[in-house]
């Protein structure tokens, strides 16, 4: 007997999308992965992850101009005490709205339409002078890293993953945000041509955003990463650019940033405005604080078989970030 069960991604019935958008994602998965140039058969751990039919494993793309400066230096200050994941897992087991198919998931292949040359992120708000700057230009500029961190999503399921990028410490400062800035609000790209998810996004606030405190986005976690695996990153991870934030759930961790406003009033992010109730500003990993429909005290590890482990507080980080969060005790830091 098939039992569906509601997903993170699920709008509110009251939002509801056609009756696709409630399939389970790796059915979903499973029914697409048409190949695409550049597109590798599937791999056996995706296999196993999704069962035969497994979509198409998608890196990065073979014209971006950034491949020669991976792999790069790894910094052994960000250890983690799990196994990589596979990156053919890694690839094919992602969300991406902006490109969804048939439902939430299967996002490879049409992820591969997004233009990522030219490319340029717009930096404005309470700046000293806004301005925007070429991505190519912007990794000139910055010093790049590998960081390997774990990755919880908000639906119960974890990675490990080795990021390349720089921190986001690093961009604030190259920004020079005025006295009094509190937050940081990115927002991902608006192309509904080449987006189908954005095409038929009446349900959807569109485009994607996400915010941080400027104490949060300073922390020397935060991360803007634009290789992994010692590669760029595919775009359906995307590329080629995105925010990764190790302590947070993923939702917050933005993809394809095009734009990032220095600003006194706090962001309310894509997912927070379609249902508030359930994914809010702090999105920070607690074991404690359960989602409305399901628990949080617990993970399940790609690639591990289906093993669960005990979720952490911070997803296990809270020695770099605890302190953000003093005297928070009673705003409940998931939501």
């Amino acid at each position: 007997m098939l039992i569906k069960r509601k997903r993170g991604w699920e709008l509110p019935e009251r939002l509801a999308t056609p009756e696709a958008v409630a399939l389970n994602r790796r059915q979903v998965l499973a029914a697409g992965g048409v190949a695409a140039a550049g597109g590798m058969l599937a791999s056996a751990p995706a296999r196993a992850l999704f069962g035969f039919g497994a979509p198409k494993v998608y890196g990065p793309a073979e014209d971006d101009p950034t491949a020669g400066l991976y792999p790069v230096e790894r910094n052994p200050r960000y250890t983690v005490d799990r196994e990589i994941t596979a990156k053919e897992d890694n690839f094919v087991y992602n969300n991406y709205y902006e490109f969804r198919l048939g439902s939430a998931g299967d996002c490879g292949e049409a992820a591969q339409a997004l233009p990522i040359r030219p490319w340029t992120i717009a930096v404005d708000g309470m700046v000293e002078k806004p301005f925007t700057v070429d991505i190519d230009d912007l990794l000139a500029k910055m010093s790049l890293e590998e960081r390997v961190y774990r990755h919880r999503c908000v639906e119960a399921w974890s990675m490990t993953i080795p990021w390349s990028g720089f921190p986001l410490a690093d961009f604030v400062a190259m920004a020079k945000p005025l006295f009094g800035a509190k937050y940081l609000r990115f927002e991902t790209f608006m192309d509904r041509e080449v987006a189908p998810g954005q095409a038929r996004g009446f349900t959807y606030p569109w485009p994607y955003i996400e915010g941080l405190t400027m104490d949060e986005a300073t922390n020397e976690l935060a991360f803007l990463a634009t290789g992994c695996y010692g590669a760029p990153l595919p775009k359906q991870m995307g590329a080629p650019i995105r925010l990764h934030l190790p302590w947070k759930y993923g939702f917050k961790s933005i993809k394809a940033i095009v734009k990032v406003t220095f600003t006194d009033q706090r962001p309310v992010g894509l997912w927070q405005a379609i249902a508030g109730h359930e994914y809010g500003f702090w999105a920070n990993v607690n074991p404690e604080v359960a989602h409305p429909r399901w628990s949080q005290a617990s993970e399940r590890v790609l690639g591990s078989g289906g093993d669960r482990v005990p979720t952490r507080l911070f997803n296990g980080y809270g020695e770099f970030v605890a302190h953000l969060y003093t005297g928070m005790e009673r705003e409940p830091l998931y939501m």
